[in-house]
């Protein structure tokens, strides 16, 4: 049987932190360590991005995270433009040994408005 992309999703978001966005920005300012990364592609986050975030699209995720986290205990938080590519790449973060990785389960607009 084949999963739909929101049955990968609702699994995803089970096995995941998931943070309200005045949760996450609540985090992220009380912390320089803390580190945003906006796993839309480039196209979307040149029309509105977090200051501070990293944007990492979450096709190369995997291959550039490492250069932005070297250290595996580093607090992510990770957004997208609604929260499921977040959740789907907190997965992939986990799976690479990632330990401190929570999702932004909110829509962007929401995101932008609390970490202003």
């Amino acid at each position: 049987m084949i999963k739909s992309a929101g049955e990968l999703v609702a699994e995803a978001k089970k096995q995941c932190r998931l943070l309200s966005a005045q949760e996450a920005a609540a985090i992220a300012g009380g912390s320089d360590e803390v580190v945003v990364i906006d796993v839309r592609e480039p196209g979307e986050a040149a029309e509105g991005k977090l200051s501070g975030s990293v944007n990492i699209p979450r096709g190369v995720l995997e291959m550039k995270i490492e250069k932005t986290v070297p250290v595996e205990s580093t607090p992510v938080l990770v957004h997208c433009a609604k929260g499921g590519r977040a959740a789907l790449s907190a997965c992939a973060l986990k799976a690479m040994g990632y330990t401190n990785v929570s999702v932004i389960d909110a829509a962007f607009e929401d995101i932008a408005k609390a970490f202003k």
